[in-house]
């Protein structure tokens, strides 16, 4: 056997926290030193942290980027092992996404990334040049700093590999795994037996699996060992990055990490045989075809990666593990939830909280970082632990429980972690969403406040009244459709501002002067986002949302693990409760219904969202999709069908402009509306949709309905 052990880590890494992101990669390499690995991977871009945006254009970062590689490189406790670490440098006067292969203070290769990531949230051609010259290798010029160091002037860079005294390996970055002609295919090729991969992948919902499959293609049709690193947790933006850092070899897992955690850095470690590597790779077919692969250039070092120790063994396969997208609403947000509770320095979150189920999943969120957090507490996670006593440094005694986490900052006069207010008007709110907020609230453990806003919506609503003479009315009480909208919008926007209030003036209510303030949470999901039912710079406007970019169905779904998972049986009610805004009054025979005021189902919205966004259609195409899908499936003609499909882009298009003011969400939906971000289309678009779509869909009705017609023939006589 020919045993080497390696290495690859999750790493929490913060955008410009240098000092700690290099703390950070030092106990990575030290805990990896302690498994006796010889090879360490890190994430991508983890000396500055992957979500630096524009930064990267600024020459400061490059500079602090070199001083933190000095530091490491100069850290004996990091000698012993080949170092794989990802920073960013300037070559010839161009940015480069790079990898730097070191050993023992010396650098032995800077091999930047071929392709780079230019779609949904990824914008990495905005900052960087992609090396265009596979196998290609150049000189690059050291800065000072590095020069005395390294004892020269410069290092090899480019596409080339690494060869020791006992194997080969080659590096390849995130988007490179991607691509049909992946990096990897020709490295193995050419015989390189150890690859590595360093990814900042964000997680969305059923992402993993993808993910997954291509880790393991990688090395299942020509073998080799696969290591994979990625970053974990908020790296500085609307993204989650969830680990699941991996070890595969000939296409089957030895290793994976932890998706959803609070640990800072954690490494994965396998031993595994590099001779099953050359015996899988028996093919003559294969060997025709490596013979026929230009080379690579070998950058030679005198370094073994194996160990002949006679008490190691090979590391066992194992299947790989998946989270339900449940679990993934519960544990993704959750996470992220912490992490900016923590860089912010807040005192903790202000959820306003009514009786439907998007502020509910909102507030079963946070319980859920809090059980996440007293779990990490329990286990010992010395930074959880540093992290929740800040949060309850006005407490005489660390909480025990999820609910304390939640309740004993309130109750103790300590900073809340969180506070769940109800913002009702009397005439609107049943008894029976104030009865399940009140019990929610309850039963998570964060302090409920009942809050009246009537006087406010009549201040305003006699503000206009006062200047203009016009009393405005609701619909129900006999007032016309503008109206209506109108004084629905004043109740949510005094929402907005009662919540900013509350948010600002509670821990000082509570605790005194310079108790901090709290951070406020939005619960608009990413159908109404799409549909744009909501009011711009209403309740859905806040600091942060965690469900923008979860779908209504997904939310039911998470509802409903969670009732069980976290043992809160009210989570039943607000399941069987009617979609409401409760903006219009409520009265024997009407109450406010979402669907009905949307003119169309939550699952329509998520369909019409999956095929504007995934399959990438406009109007024409998306009915010529669904009239013949939902004709089979619902029984809808074919003019129903157009109905439905012109009514929603008649109202995306309207609506969109409330996406360029909405509140940064927590990436979670393949199909999210985020315009600051993931989703860019026009803000401004022709009245109602008007146009050549619209007349093509009509004819198109005309045509399957007189064809339907014809089919069934004339009708039976009566």
């Amino acid at each position: 056997m020919m045993l080497v052990t390696l290495s690859t880590c999750n790493l929490n890494q913060w955008a410009l926290d240098f000092d700690g992101n290099t703390k950070r990669i030092i106990e990575s390499i030290v805990k990896a030193k302690k498994h006796g690995s010889t090879l360490r991977v890190g994430p991508e871009l983890e000396v500055c942290g992957y979500d630096c945006l524009d930064h990267f254009l600024e020459g400061d970062l490059y500079h602090h980027c070199w001083q933190m590689m000095h530091k490491i490189l100069t850290d004996t406790s990091c000698y012993d092992i080949l170092l794989d670490i990802g920073m960013p440098v300037i070559h010839r006067g161009n940015r480069f996404n790079a990898r730097i292969l070191a050993l023992n203070g010396k650098i032995l290769l800077i091999r930047p990334k071929l392709y780079l990531a230019a779609d949904g949230n990824y914008r990495e051609n905005r900052y960087f040049i992609p090396w265009h010259a596979p196998r290609h290798v150049e000189q690059y010029y050291l800065p000072p700093m590095m020069q005395s160091l390294q004892g020269s002037i410069k290092v090899p860079i480019g596409d080339a590999v690494i060869s020791t005294p006992d194997t080969c390996f080659g590096a390849e970055t995130c988007e490179e795994l991607f691509t049909p002609n992946s990096p990897h295919i020709g490295m193995g090729l050419s015989g390189v037996e150890i690859f590595t991969n360093s990814s900042g992948s964000h997680h969305s919902l059923r992402k993993l699996d993808t993910r997954i499959s291509l880790i393991l293609e990688a090395t299942r049709k020509s073998g080799g060992v696969y290591l994979y690193s990625n970053a974990r947790g908020g790296g500085g933006e609307r993204l989650y990055y969830d680990g699941c850092s991996m070890i595969i070899i000939n296409g089957e897992i030895v290793a994976q990490g932890s998706q959803f955690s609070l640990e800072d850095v954690e490494v994965v470690t396998a031993t595994v045989d590099l001779e099953e590597v050359r015996a899988f790779r028996f093919a003559p077919s294969r060997g025709m075809q490596a013979m026929q692969t230009p080379a690579y250039e070998r950058i030679e070092t005198l370094f073994s990666l194996s160990n002949d120790s006679a008490t190691r063994a090979p590391t066992r396969t194992r299947p790989p593990r998946y989270h339900l997208p449940e679990e993934e609403i519960a544990l993704g947000p959750a996470c992220y939830l912490f992490d900016y509770l923590r860089r912010s320095g807040a005192a903790g979150y202000l959820i306003p909280l009514s009786g439907g189920i998007d502020s509910c999943a909102t507030a079963v969120i946070v319980f859920s970082m809090c059980r996440l957090a007293m779990q990490a507490v329990e286990e010992g996670n010395e930074q959880v632990i540093a992290d929740v006593r800040r949060l309850t440094r006005h407490s005489s005694a660390m909480p025990k429980t999820p609910q304390e986490l939640c309740n004993q900052i309130f109750f103790y006069l300590t900073p809340p972690s969180s506070q769940t207010i109800f913002m009702g008007m009397e005439t609107q709110s049943s008894f029976e969403t104030r009865d399940r907020a009140k019990t929610l609230s309850r039963d998570i453990g964060a302090v409920h406040n009942d809050v009246n806003i009537d006087s406010i919506f009549q201040s305003f609503k006699g503000l206009f009244s006062g200047a203009t003479g016009f009393e405005p009315k609701f619909k129900v009480y006999g007032g016309g459709n503008t109206e209506n909208l109108a004084l629905q919008n004043i109740q949510a926007r005094s929402r907005m501002v009662a919540a900013y209030n509350f948010a600002q003036l509670l821990p000082t209510q509570r605790w005194g002067e310079g108790a901090g303030g709290l951070l406020v949470l939005g619960s608009a999901n990413v159908d109404e986002c799409l549909r744009g039912y909501l009011t711009k710079y209403d309740c859905s406007s806040a600091d942060i949302n965690p469900i923008g970019s979860i779908s209504k169905t997904d939310l039911k779904r998470f509802i409903k693990w969670a009732c069980k998972a976290f043992d809160l049986p009210i989570l039943d009610q607000f399941l069987n409760a009617t979609p409401t805004a409760e903006l219009e009054p409520i009265t024997k025979e009407y109450v406010q219904s979402d669907e009905v005021d949307m003119g169309m189902t939550y699952d329509e919205l998520s369909t019409f969202g999956i095929l504007r966004k995934e399959l990438k259609l406009g109007p024409y195409f998306m009915f010529q999709k669904l009239v013949h899908d939902w004709h089979e499936q619902r029984g809808l003609s074919a003019k129903e069908v157009a109905d439905k499909v012109k009514r929603f882009y008649h109202f995306y298009a309207i609506n969109r402009h409330k996406m360029t003011t909405i509140t940064p969400s927590v990436h979670m939906e393949s199909y999210s509306v985020d315009d600051n971000r993931f989703d860019h289309r026009p803000f401004l678009y022709p009245k109602m949709w008007d146009n050549v779509g619209f007349r093509m869909i009509d004819e198109e009705v005309e045509r399957i309905e007189k064809a339907r017609a014809e089919e069934k023939g004339p009708a039976p006589p009566t």
